[in-house]
């Protein structure tokens, strides 16, 4: 559908945060009508008792205040706890057909679902179900399978660690280890590229290293709108005087400068603080390079003699650094420049903060992970960090910096395709049953079984998952291949509209909301990006009396799948402490002791070896891992060619749309626009604000195309341009993604512009 705002530019050039961020509080607020109740759940959001941000994984600080939240949060509570509802009277309005015509903006504006529905393809719309008979056409199309694999039990990071827990016993029960999950497409680089190198797949710092650091690197992150409350802990460090190196292909506004909201004499007198230190403006798919650069530095050091390696620590800790050494040196400067657009001066700047620091973080995002080498990148970050003994120390570690808010907790507690013999081992010693051996489905491989027709079932324990995949087209028409698809969700989304001959959405509590049982009021657990287990607890009633507990969706469904099943499926339904119980007898390394620990208000941290310098590798040290060359994405002979890196705007959480505006790029009432540097718009005859095409460079036959996408002249490196996801997704091939990790490479999809076709509203530019 059209937007009947103008579509606009206007470059932003206040700080981030501040009366900005407070006025655009202040103002979702309103708009969802829940001025009042919003601002009652922020006072309990992230706090002792409350519960947790349903955003970002962010943890909460060491010293709460007395308000812990950011923009992006307030936005999703309220969102969540918005008075527009979605009823029956709804879909008898409006068919599928029809609603996919419409925005994921105006989908999410449509309000909470209120009772399950199911897909009527007489009349093309849903149509009230009851929970009773919903379960059973699960059952029945789990039963009728000729084998469990083929079905795929995908899982959304929001899900919490008990409901991810019993969803991974179930299906195991059920008979596969088909768990396609939000973070095949984010950060399964960091869960299977760092193992092999420091043992974990985890980051290795807690909040109080901020407080310790020298030196900070924040890598392919946009802090300020993915994970905001990290904006504290910046401009804490920036006021110590740590130098906080930025290395991104995009200048983000809130790492530029940024106002404290709730720092009373900054907003008072309209003030802000300054944060990175050194920007580094890398080209897309230049950061191995950089990298690279940085570490043949301290190399050239060693050889002259200076004491720039921690020898002590590499001696007793790590292995393999005769083989790193080779290959860092065998770089030459002219190929490091050439491919990471960074000169040698600045490397070699950047190098020197890194050496002199005594405990140096490195944080980073999408940008790393979400390459065809993503997996190896992470482990070239790893041996940076090992050169220097940047582990185990206060200060120092790494830090992915993760996006749901419990998708590192899903993880922990089984949601895994590839799980261990000795995790499989303790399933069954704590349950009774034979759990399936091979390895089941990542995202990518759950597609191409449903192209294939060998998935027949599809279940959604929340998210979006066509939205949130490549190839848009293409798996469009796998999801429809499907016998049955299940949405388990809050809100309307695109993958309730694109599903499969059978159809469920089965609406349940929010992360906002109690959860009563008839064991009484129960909570839930999640784990955040630097594995602090924390307790949950809704303040809000249910949206309505015919939503249900996540859990209790998993329990029914298992129980009406697995009728003979000796697992206690009703009782975990309604006392979630013999589910904590359970998780602990399974991982009694990290959760002993689980439903007594979590009483403690601010929960308690999972272990993390390399903390204790303890690394959980096969040969018992840290390894020094090699990736020969300087490419992290195939070369391309398309002397035309871009590289394109999907991105979220500032008013988006993962796929979900807040609204059509990015305050901090200056992009208003559109979210199709390109990023473009202005010689690389010279070279194509483009105007600011001209309307182009998008076309992918591959050689598969299959043409993928995005149209009426206005370009901006915005500072990015030449040969780079950045465009929103979703909306470009169809430009991403399901074959172009990191071999180790299964991770969609989004952000360096190879394209050229074309004319375009499309009758597109001019985009103004103003300022």
């Amino acid at each position: 559908m059209s937007n009947e705002k103008e579509s606009e530019y206007k470059p932003y050039h206040h700080p981030a945060g501040g009366w900005g961020a407070a006025g655009a509080t202040a103002k979702v607020l309103m708009e969802q009508s829940v001025l009042v109740k919003g601002s009652r759940g922020l006072l309990s959001m992230n706090q002792p008792g409350g519960f947790k941000c349903p955003s970002c994984a962010f943890p909460d600080p060491d010293q709460r205040k007395t308000l812990e939240f950011c923009e992006n949060g307030a936005k999703a509570l309220a969102h969540e706890a918005t008075k527009a509802r979605i009823t029956r009277e709804f879909f008898k309005k409006h068919t599928v057909t029809e609603l996919m015509l419409r925005s994921d903006y105006w989908l999410e504006m449509q309000g909470r679902l209120t009772e399950p529905m199911r897909y009527d393809p007489t009349t093309d719309r849903y149509v009230p179900v009851t929970w009773d008979d919903a379960f059973a056409m699960i059952g029945r199309h789990l039963q009728a399978l000729d084998s469990p694999h083929q079905a795929e039990f995908y899982t959304s990071g929001r899900t919490a660690n008990e409901t991810a827990f019993l969803y991974s016993i179930f299906v195991r029960e059920f008979g596969t280890n088909n768990f396609p999950d939000c973070s095949n497409m984010c950060h399964e680089p960091t869960s299977r590229g760092l193992p092999p190198s420091i043992g974990i797949g985890k980051g290795t710092i807690v909040m109080s290293d901020f407080e310790h650091a020298e030196a900070i690197f924040v890598v392919g992150q946009n802090t300020g709108t993915n994970s905001p409350r990290m904006m504290t802990n910046l401009v804490e460090a920036r006021k110590r005087g740590v130098p906080i190196v930025l290395i991104n292909p995009m200048p983000e506004r809130a790492l530029i400068r940024f106002t404290e909201p709730q720092d009373v004499l900054q907003m008072a007198t309209f003030g802000s603080t300054p944060i990175s230190s050194e920007f580094v403006h890398v080209r897309i798919g230049g950061d191995l390079a950089i990298f690279k650069g940085m570490m043949k530095v301290l190399f050239e050091a060693e050889e002259q003699g200076e004491d720039v390696l921690d020898r002590d620590f590499i001696a007793q800790h790590t292995a393999g650094l005769d083989a790193l050494r080779a290959d860092i040196m065998g770089c030459g400067w002219e190929d490091i420049t050439r491919i990471s657009g960074v000169s040698e001066a600045q490397i070699r700047r950047v190098a020197e903060i890194y050496k002199k620091s005594r405990a140096t973080i490195i944080c980073y995002g999408m940008g790393l992970t979400q390459h065809q080498e993503g997996s190896r990148l992470l482990q070239q970050v790893a041996n940076l960090l090992l050169l220097r003994g940047n582990f185990g120390r206060p200060g120092a570690g790494i830090a992915p910096i993760r996006g749901h808010s419990n998708v590192q907790g899903d993880r922990t507690v089984g949601i895994d395709e590839k799980p261990t013999q000795a995790y499989l081992d303790r399933v069954r010693d704590a349950f009774g049953f034979e759990p399936p051996r091979e390895h089941g489905h990542h995202v990518l491989d759950a597609i191409a079984a449903m192209e294939a027709g060998s998935a027949r079932v599809f279940i959604g324990m929340g998210g979006n998952f066509i939205r949130a995949v490549p190839d848009t087209e293409r798996s469009y028409a796998a999801m429809r291949n499907l016998d049955l698809t299940v949405g388990i969700a809050t809100k309307l989304n695109r993958g309730h509209l694109v599903h499969g001959r059978d159809a469920l959405i089965l609406p349940v509590v929010a992360r906002s909301e109690i959860i009563r049982t008839d064991a009484g009021e129960q909570f839930v657990t999640i784990e955040d990006a630097m594995a602090n287990v924390t307790a949950s607890r809704g303040v809000f009633a249910p949206v309505s009396e015919h939503v249900l507990p996540e859990t209790e969706i998993v329990c029914r469904m298992a129980m009406a799948a697995l009728p003979h099943s000796r697992t206690p499926w009703a009782r975990y339904m309604v006392d979630y402490d013999l589910i904590r119980d359970k998780i602990a007898e399974v991982y009694p390394e990290i959760y002993a002791d689980f439903s007594e620990r979590i009483k403690n208000p601010r929960g308690f941290h999972l272990d993390i070896p390399p903390r204790r310098r303890v690394w959980k590798t096969p040969n018992g040290k840290a390894n020094f891992l090699v990736m020969p060359g300087l490419e992290v994405d195939a070369p391309v002979a398309d002397g035309a060619m871009l590289r394109l890196a999907t991105i979220r705007s500032h008013d988006q959480y993962n796929t979900t749309i807040y609204s059509n505006n990015d305050r901090y790029r200056g992009v208003y009432n559109t979210r199709l626009v390109v990023f473009m540097n202005r010689e690389d718009m010279a070279e194509r005859g483009l105007e600011n604000g001209a309307v182009i095409g998008l076309e992918t460079c591959s050689d598969d036959g299959v043409r993928r195309y995005v149209d009426g996408l206005s370009v901006i002249d915005y500072p990015m490196p030449r040969g780079a341009i950045a465009g929103y996801y979703p909306e470009l997704n169809p430009l991403l091939p399901l074959d172009y993604f990191d071999e180790i990790s299964g991770t969609p490479a989004a952000k360096s999809i190879p394209v050229r512009v074309v004319e375009s076709v499309a009758s597109a509203p001019p985009l103004r530019i103003a300022g």
